[in-house]
């Protein structure tokens, strides 16, 4: 998924501020822990990781950009539980890190733009020492724990094309008026996450791929901000956003040939959120909104 031209903005702009480095951190959880996680890291890397992302990983390896920090785990933070447990982890991996003696943090470092090494980096060590060792891997940002097949599958292929529904989730939870519905991911590249109130219930299904298909279009325009040389202190991005199928579709790294499009206006309420609202007023708007992008029964 390298993000392809968007076109012109549609509306005015976002001003939004442009960090100096992200990170990102994954936890495994070991009985046993290994002697030497860095070596261990550079063989399990090399033998399991393909090119050229193998290169990448390594290279990250080497360098002060990523980090290894192997302790007993009473001498960390405790792992969130209660949250691990609500994103589905199963009862033998939640056994497994209330009885971890140790803890490997994986934990690397880099600029925003693309690739998102940062990530990709952190995300292929903790897979690779974890496969050698049958420990589970926990996400620290969302958190969850990463099943081994959803791990691998999540990390870039030869064209370093990812799927960004691997990389994000979308949380909701009911309330009076309807449903709430927040992200989780998007500031792994620097963006606020996005969210929106009062979701009727009959819209959980697709407001949920509406959202993941504008968290792509975001981050297409996002990422063409972001030059290669010296990082700008803030990137603008449109207010108001079309998002088509085609959004949707690549969200999950697939295809859809239909071009049809909706248009939503972004409202920048803190540093790290943007809420989602119909670009029109009038009743019935995310119904509408809905509707118009996936046609009539999208419930």
């Amino acid at each position: 998924m390298r993000p392809r031209g968007t076109g012109a903005p549609l509306g005015d702009s976002l001003t939004l501020p442009v960090a100096e480095t992200l990170h990102a951190t994954y936890a495994v959880v070991f009985g046993d822990p290994p002697a030497d996680p860095r070596e261990l890291a550079r063989e399990e890397v090399a033998a399991r990781v393909a090119a050229p992302l193998r290169g990448l990983v390594l290279g990250m390896l080497d360098s002060p950009m990523l980090t290894l920090d192997l302790r007993a785990a009473a001498d960390f933070p405790p792992l969130p539980v209660d949250l691990i447990t609500a994103y589905g982890a199963d009862p033998s991996e939640l056994s497994a890190i209330a009885s971890a003696a140790h803890v490997l943090a994986v934990r690397a470092a880099y600029r925003p733009g693309w690739p998102p090494a940062h990530e990709w980096a952190a995300r292929a060590v903790a897979g690779a020492v974890a496969a050698a060792r049958s420990a589970p891997v926990v996400d620290v940002f969302t958190p969850r724990v990463l099943e081994r097949a959803d791990l691998l599958r999540s990390l870039p292929g030869p064209d370093g094309d990812i799927a960004l529904t691997d990389w994000m989730l979308i949380e909701h939870s009911s309330g009076p008026h309807g449903f709430y519905f927040v992200t989780r991911g998007l500031a792994r590249f620097g963006l606020p996450e996005l969210q929106t109130e009062h979701v009727p219930p009959a819209l959980v299904t697709p407001w949920s791929r509406l959202l993941n298909g504008l968290a792509r279009r975001l981050l297409d325009l996002w990422l063409d901000e972001l030059p290669g040389g010296e990082l700008p202190v803030f990137a603008d991005l449109p207010d108001t956003v079309s998002v088509g199928l085609h959004d949707v579709a690549a969200a999950q790294g697939l295809h859809d040939p239909l071009h049809r499009e909706v248009s939503v206006r972004l409202r920048a309420d803190t540093p790290a959120l943007l809420t989602v609202l119909p670009a029109d007023d009038g009743p019935d708007r995310l119904e509408n909104l809905c509707t118009a992008l996936f046609g009539e029964g999208v419930t």
